[in-house]
């Protein structure tokens, strides 16, 4: 693609790094077959190559983007599946990404939309804000219909009941089980940490068992990724920062095996930190550290070998896999692989690839195609005929959870149960028990597909000290 930056533009390294990723696309147009948007409306402005025209016009012109461009971009997902399917390797999500600074900075919105988004930014990457809110939305849940369309989106994402706060949070450092074999530290994160603690919970008993030590910074709060995506860069890069600074004074303390995160969303943030701050002098060099460091949970399990299960429930588990996970990180298969070694049956919906509709704030700010997303997403989970849905994504357990008559559960939670640890919350919600899921009751549960002689091998573990 030909661009026409002049070049006073391009001595800003966005609009210069933008430039060279105008400069890769050849129009194919494979990124629209895979499109959420697109091949939900059939609009063109509504797919990748629509929007990077759109985009390039707007830093080009170098003023206000038009409100047409804005409509276009803020319905983008940053699925980044485009990514996956480009041929070219465009790198879709750090264009997006400035163009939505690009429209924060030049763009001014409706006053009920600015005041949306700044609740919204204010909100959610503080936990303790984030509960008082829940509170507030509990109450106001049986009028929901009264409030206008985004106000009510968010109302129903709200949970009925809020988990009591996790014990596990009040200590630092969580010993292993026997000979410690690695060290890591834990992104605590904000919303899932309120909205669901059991994952973090689940996720440090299976580290524990597995033999690592977990640290987890009280400091490193959100990593940035929700205001990141809204466009508000300047609330981004502070919330990174803290967590970059919280994750190199433990480093520094003792050097990390990993910096574990648990949530996908915010796992293809941090290990994009080393690009967040590539021209800040002071901590380019701790970023590019801890995004090298930035591990999913499911990759340090199968470092240190999951273990052999102690319990096969027979259940069937429809795996959803998270466009953060499979598209960010591009790991697909071993979420898989490690619930087959766990002694579940694994099951992929259909349209795999395509987005629930979480992505963030994006069920809240669009809830009219967020919701149309996980009506077609939902479809597909239930005709596998699953007995749990598993998937690596707060986002993704909730904007399903709320359709579905399916427990929804971390794919970590899933691991903890099979090795020894409680049953997850959702299973015990729906009225599971340990005794039905060991006998097999009318929910239909079914023989395990993997037996135990089928485990992983333990791969090689990080350098223990």
């Amino acid at each position: 693609m030909q661009t026409r930056f002049r070049p006073e533009q391009l001595r800003d390294p966005d609009v210069r790094e933008s430039d060279r990723i105008l400069r890769s696309c050849v129009h194919c147009g494979f990124c629209t077959a895979t499109c959420p948007t697109y091949v939900l409306l059939g609009d063109e402005l509504d797919s990748p190559r629509g929007r990077i025209y759109l985009i390039k016009e707007m830093l080009e012109s170098g003023g206000p983007p038009s409100p047409a461009t804005v409509k276009h971009i803020d319905r983008c997902l940053s699925c980044l599946s485009c990514m996956t399917t480009c041929p070219s390797g465009v790198h879709y999500m750090h264009l997006v990404d400035h163009a939505r600074a690009w429209i924060e900075l030049h763009h001014r919105r409706p006053l009920p939309e600015r005041l949306l988004r700044t609740l919204l930014a204010t909100v959610l990457p503080r936990p303790w804000l984030f509960r008082l809110a829940l509170s507030a939305a509990r109450l106001a849940r049986p009028v929901a219909d009264l409030f206008p369309g985004r106000l009510a989106a968010m109302l129903e994402l709200a949970p009925e009941t809020r988990p009591a706060p996790s014990a596990s949070r009040r200590l630092a450092v969580h010993r292993p089980e026997g000979a410690r074999r690695a060290r890591v530290a834990l992104l605590a994160g904000c919303v899932q940490r309120v909205i669901a603690p059991s994952i973090n919970d689940a996720t440090i008993r299976l580290l524990q068992r597995l033999g690592a030590e977990v640290v987890v910074p009280a400091d490193a709060g959100c990593c940035g990724a929700l205001t990141h995506h809204m466009g508000k860069e300047g609330a981004a890069k502070r919330a990174a920062a803290a967590a970059i600074e919280a994750f190199w004074r433990e480093h520094q303390r003792e050097p990390l095996d990993a910096v574990i995160v648990n949530a996908s969303g915010c796992g293809t943030t941090v290990r994009d930190y080393g690009f967040m701050f590539r021209d800040d002098p002071k901590l380019r060099e701790k970023a590019a550290t801890i995004a090298r460091l930035a591990r999913d949970v499911s990759e340090i399990v199968r470092d240190l070998g999951l273990p052999q299960p102690v319990r096969e429930s027979g259940l069937t588990v429809a795996y959803h896999a998270a466009c953060s996970l499979q598209h960010g990180q591009r790991i697909t298969t071993l979420p898989k692989q490690l619930l087959a070694a766990a002694g579940f049956m694994v099951r992929e919906p259909a349209e795999a690839h395509l987005c629930c509709g979480s992505a963030g704030t994006y069920n809240i700010l669009q809830p009219q195609i967020a919701r149309r997303l996980a009506e077609r997403k939902v479809a597909n989970i239930e005709a596998v005929a699953a007995d749990v849905v598993a998937s690596g994504n707060i986002g993704c357990l909730v904007q399903i959870g709320r359709l579905t008559r399916l427990p929804v559960c971390h794919t970590v939670e899933l691991l903890d149960w099979a090795t020894g640890g409680p049953l997850p919350p959702a299973l015990a919600a729906a009225n599971w028990s340990e005794r039905s899921l060991a006998l097999g009751d009318e929910r239909g549960a079914v023989p395990a597909g993997v037996q135990s002689s089928q485990l992983m091998p333990k791969a090689a573990s990080p350098s223990a000290r």
